[in-house]
This record gives structure tokens, C-alpha cells and sequence, in this order.
């Protein structure tokens, strides 16, 4: 583990934080991910947040149904894909 010195931010009027460049490269943090804060006495710890193979499943289903595609149909275009890549790379299967 690197040690580093700490770095000072300012909490901003709305509660958000900017975590230094410097920090989010070592915490491997990116935009749009989802951190958890967790209270330990008058210090906080953020660490990126995994998900759970529960919540990951009930995130793809949310993400079908607003798509309005079904399994079936998600199944095939990646099949579908696969095959593009396949090409792609090596061009024609033999058959």
C-alpha cells in the first residue's frame, strides 16, 4: 500500500466533495461510480462499492424491462455479436 500525505478539499454548499485526482487513481475511483461512505468515529472511509451478483441481476432485469427487450432477444444479439467479433478477427468459420 502507498502511503501518501494527506490532501485537503472543501465540502461544497450542496454537501458534495471533490476527491483529489491523485486519490481516485490510487482507489482505482471512476465518474458515475458508486462509492460507500462508512462512519468511523469523527472519520469517514470511502471504498468503491461492488456489486452483489443479487443487486447485479436486479440491475440487468431493470435494464431490460426499460429497454422492453426480453431474454430471448438480449441472448441472440449477443450471439449475434459474437459472431460479428468473430469475423472481425478471424474471418470466415469453417464449417
Amino acid at each position: 500500500m502507498q502511503i501518501m500525505k494527506p490532501l485537503t478539499t472543501e465540502i461544497k454548499s450542496r454537501g458534495q466533495l471533490t476527491i483529489p485526482k491523485k486519490i481516485r487513481i490510487m482507489g482505482h475511483l471512476e465518474e458515475g461510480q458508486v462509492v460507500s461512505i462508512i462512519p468511523v468515529g469523527d472519520s469517514v472511509i470511502i471504498t468503491p462499492r461492488r456489486l452483489e451478483l443479487d443487486e447485479a441481476r436486479r440491475e440487468i432485469r431493470k435494464l431490460l424491462k426499460a429497454s422492453r427487450l426480453s431474454e430471448e432477444d438480449l441472448l441472440k444479439g449477443l450471439q449475434e455479436e459474437r459472431e460479428r467479433l468473430y469475423q472481425e478477427t478471424y474471418g470466415k468459420k469453417n464449417r
